[in-house]
Order: C-alpha cells, then structure tokens, then sequence
C-alpha cells in the first residue's frame, strides 16, 4: 500500500520541479540583472563597505542555474523511480539550497542598512568634490550624474548643502555656490536654465526634490529580484524535497 500512496507522488514532484527549473531560469536572469546594476549605484554601495547586495546576487546566480539543472535531474529521477537518482537529487538540492538561503540574507540585512538617508548623506557630504582619493572621484562621479539625470538634489533636497557641513562647503563659498552646479534645472541640451535663479534658490530653476528615493528604489529592486523572489523559491522547494523524500522512504 505504502508503495501505491507514495506512487500518486510522481505527478506532484514532476510538477514541483517543472516550477523550479523556470523559476531557476528567472533567478538565474534576475541576478544577471541586478549584478550589472543598471541604476549605477554600486559606487554608493562600495565606498560604505556594504555591497554585499552584490555578493548574493552573485551567489544568486549560481544557486538560480542549480536550480534548473536540479529541476531538470529531479524530473529525471521521477520518471526513472530510482532511489539513487532521488538520493543524490536531494543531496545536492540541500547544497544549493544552503548557498540560496545564505543569497537571501546577506542581500536583505546589507540592504537594510544602506535603506538610510544619513548613511548616504554623511557619504556624499564627506566625498562629494574630493578628487584626490579615488572613493571620492567615484562618489563625486555618482552625484553628478543622478542629480543631472534624476534631476534631484542632495539626499533629502538642497538645503542639505546648506544644513550641514560638507567638502563641497570646505571648497566653495555659500555666496557663490550654495549648491552644486548639477542641482540646477537644465534644457533639453543639459544647459543650465538660470545660474542666478538657482542660486537664489528658485523653484523654477532648482531641483528641490532630493535623490534618496531614486537610490532606495534602486537598492530595493535588486534587493527584492535577489531575496524575495529567492525566498519565494526556497519554500516553494521546501515542499518538494518534503514530497520527495516522503516518496524516497516509501518506495
């Protein structure tokens, strides 16, 4: 009997495995992407020490093409109803298992942390405009072209150029610069409407918006591709190891 029940498994794990290996396929894909980091924001990221977003993408990307190698082999194994091929299917699927949980929360908890406007303004107050250390070339770099291309201005808008003691402030007068040349408003060939109007902080020719929503937006969506959609396919192979091995002591 006990070999019957465990039988009508088959389809089951055939299934559960069919929704791993495209789901392998996805994360596979999804890590590429966010390894690759299309918002630009790994500089931000590198220079506070906490890129291991990245890591487990790149962790992600290896347990993603395991787990439609593995999805594949387990259908296999089903099919052929070897003991063998189970055995060394839930071996192995244990193994990237592991490598996935541990993608999912070195990419969450570094997240966190970096999910906080005064870690980032106190990086780009203290590295924005030093250009003789390359963390400070790298950040300056990053804030001219968010600012320019998002058209934002500082972390939480202008006034943080003006709040809080800065390099930036260090190099250039209140007077003459209140902010940099990039928080400006520009036309459709990047020029700067109105330099005095800007400066004098004119909403017309300011950009009054700050840029911390254009970075969080950026973390969190390779944070979501890495962990979430990771711990997704982590309980969903739960329960087809659970089915599998229920049906490997049955059989």
């Amino acid at each position: 009997m006990a070999g019957k029940c465990s039988s009508g498994l088959v389809p089951v794990i055939i299934f559960g495995n069919v929704v791993i290996l495209l789901c392998g396929l996805a994360l596979f894909a999804e890590t590429i992407w966010a390894t690759t980091d299309p918002y630009y924001v790994y500089p931000v990221l590198g220079v506070t020490g906490k890129d291991d977003v990245f890591a487990g993408g790149w962790i992600g990307i290896f347990c993603g093409f395991s787990f439609f190698l593995l999805g594949s082999y387990g259908i296999m194994a089903a099919v052929k109803g070897s003991r063998t091929m189970f055995m060394v299917y839930l071996v192995l699927m244990m193994i990237v298992y592991i490598f996935e949980c541990a993608s999912c929360i070195t990419s969450f908890t570094h997240r966190d942390y970096m999910i906080n406007s005064n870690v980032i303004k106190n990086q780009m107050l203290t590295n924005f405009a030093v250009n003789n250390t390359s963390q400070g070339i790298e950040i300056t770099n990053f804030w001219k072209r968010i600012m320019m291309e998002r058209q934002c201005c500082g972390v939480d808008g202008p006034l943080d150029w003006v709040n809080y003691a800065s390099k930036f402030r260090e190099l250039y007068s209140e007077t003459d610069y209140p902010y940099p040349l990039w928080c400006c408003k520009r036309d459709s060939n990047f020029q700067i409407l109105n330099w005095n109007g800007c400066r004098v902080g004119l909403t017309d020719y300011l950009n009054t918006e700050g840029c911390f929503q254009h970075i969080g937006h950026a973390i969190d969506s390779y944070t979501w591709g890495i962990s979430w959609f990771g711990f997704a396919i982590l309980m969903w192979t739960m329960l087809v190891m659970f089915a599998t091995m229920y049906h490997y002591f049955t059989m």
